[in-house]
C-alpha cells in the first residue's frame, strides 16, 4: 500500500531488462507477486537442500544457466526465518544469503563462466 511493494518490482524488471545483454544471469527473490506480474521462476529452492535446516522458499529466474542441483539434504527443517522477532536486524537478518546455496551457485555455476571467458 505505501509504494515499496510496486518499487521493488519495477527495479527487478530493470534489471532483468538490462541484464538482456548478458548471457547468463540468476535473479533471486522470496516468493512475491513477481510470478504473477512477470512470470513464474524457473526453479524454487530451499536452504534445506544445500545444507542448512531452514525453510525458505527462494525463487530464481535463470537465462543460460542450469537449475541449481542439491547439494546436501538436511531432514530436520525448522521455519525460522519466518518465525524471526521484530527488530532493528530482522530485514537485514532475513534476506540474507544462505552460504550453502551460496557455495553451490559457485561451484555449479562458477565453471560454466570460466569456460566462457577462457573462449
Amino acid at each position: 500500500m505505501d509504494g515499496r511493494q510496486q518499487a521493488g518490482v519495477s527495479f527487478f524488471m530493470r534489471l532483468w531488462r538490462a541484464a538482456g545483454h548478458v548471457p547468463k544471469v540468476c535473479m533471486e527473490q522470496p516468493v512475491s507477486v513477481l510470478s504473477s506480474l512477470f512470470r513464474q521462476p524457473d526453479q524454487i529452492i530451499q536452504p534445506w537442500q544445500f545444507g542448512h535446516g531452514e525453510t525458505k522458499a527462494t525463487c530464481l529466474w535463470l537465462r543460460g544457466l542450469p537449475h541449481l542441483r542439491a547439494t546436501q539434504i538436511v531432514e530436520g527443517r525448522e521455519a525460522r526465518v519466518h518465525r524471526m522477532p521484530p527488530g532493528p536486524n530482522r530485514a537485514r537478518d532475513r534476506s540474507a544469503t544462505y552460504s550453502g546455496i551460496a557455495d553451490a551457485m559457485a561451484d555449479q555455476w562458477g565453471s560454466l563462466l570460466a569456460m566462457r571467458s577462457a573462449a
